[in-house]
């Protein structure tokens, strides 16, 4: 996939994923859905085939279980889906965020387009922050993406950046799930999402509480090593003891003093620093074929899951 520059947005500071079009603060929705890419439609249309008849063409025959989703501006097709799918519009996206801007005082920070319209999401910041011992910085953003090609649900989660090394973290909304999901099978209710939200502070204060343990829990060179090896190693692989070296070796380097924010005293030497240098791993290290493909997997595939067996890896240590 080619970079998709010209299909993202941001304001304030260059994102940790370096990506976009650079906004003044407070523009309308109607500018960052310009900026963005995002100001396409996503439209219907049935699926149809041609039969063969011989020596000639056949009838074009529609398919009727099917459709296709193509784009209202470039005519691209972006994918075949069951004809319940229901689809969420970039537009969407974007105005999920309108009365969260104007009355709670979020703020976007950056939106885009991956896939070449197939994922659109966006990421605003909160009102919610908080600091670790060695003044590090820690604040909730609120991101909100959708595919429209069945390889993920719309999806609402709370992410915490740390703003050092801009490392994101999903924050659990409890103890089962990080984020609320609406299956394309269904109508995305864009109040019904922020009212599954509406526990989020007591969600950011309870995460945040385990960072601060994590930051006062110190860590031996043992217990680090055997951190890495839980995290890095293939349970399908565990009676082979095959991991991955070459990502152990690379975080073990950011924790002992290479990552930025390790010679924090939040980190150096303790459990939060182990994290972090995974979580830095993922976001700017991890081997990725472009930007674009190491922001997907960070926030939504291999990356994301990497991140979150870390955190778990990690709470362990404090259980």
């Amino acid at each position: 996939m080619a970079h998709l520059v010209e299909s993202m947005a941001y304001t304030n500071q260059t994102p940790w994923h370096g990506l976009g079009n650079q906004l003044p603060k407070k523009q309308s929705i109607e500018v960052w859905a310009q900026q963005a890419g995002m100001a396409f439609d996503i439209k219907e249309s049935p699926v149809r085939f041609m039969t063969e008849s011989a020596g000639s063409l056949g009838a074009i025959m529609t398919f009727p279980e099917q459709k296709v989703l193509y784009r209202s501006d470039t005519k691209a097709a972006l994918s075949v889906v069951s004809n319940k799918y229901q689809v969420v519009q970039p537009r969407e996206i974007l105005e999920f965020y309108r009365d969260l801007s104007e009355v709670s005082g979020f703020e976007l920070e950056t939106a885009g387009v991956l896939k070449a319209g197939r994922k659109v999401w966006a990421l605003a910041k909160t009102n919610q922050t908080a600091t670790l011992k060695g003044n590090d910085v820690v604040n909730a953003y609120l991101l909100l993406a959708t595919a429209c090609d069945g390889s993920l649900a719309t999806t609402a989660q709370f992410t915490s950046i740390r703003v050092v090394c801009n490392n994101t973290l999903a924050v659990a909304l409890n103890n089962s799930s990080n984020a609320v999901k609406v299956p394309h099978n269904t109508n995305f209710d864009a109040q019904a999402v922020k009212r599954q939200l509406g526990i989020s502070v007591t969600s950011w204060d309870a995460f945040m509480y385990r960072m601060k343990t994590l930051s006062e829990r110190k860590v031996k060179s043992h217990e680090a090593m055997n951190y890495f090896l839980r995290v890095f190693t293939d349970p399908s692989t565990t009676a082979t003891g095959l991991s991955n070296e070459r990502a152990m070796k690379k975080v073990q380097e950011l924790y002992d003093g290479r990552g930025k924010g390790a010679e924090l005293a939040s980190s150096k030497d303790t459990a939060f620093g182990l994290l972090n240098s995974v979580t830095e791993y993922v976001d700017h290290e991890k081997r990725a074929r472009t930007v674009d493909h190491r922001l997907e997997s960070a926030w939504f595939g291999q990356g994301a899951s990497l991140k979150q067996k870390a955190l778990d890896q990690a709470l362990l240590m404090i259980a």
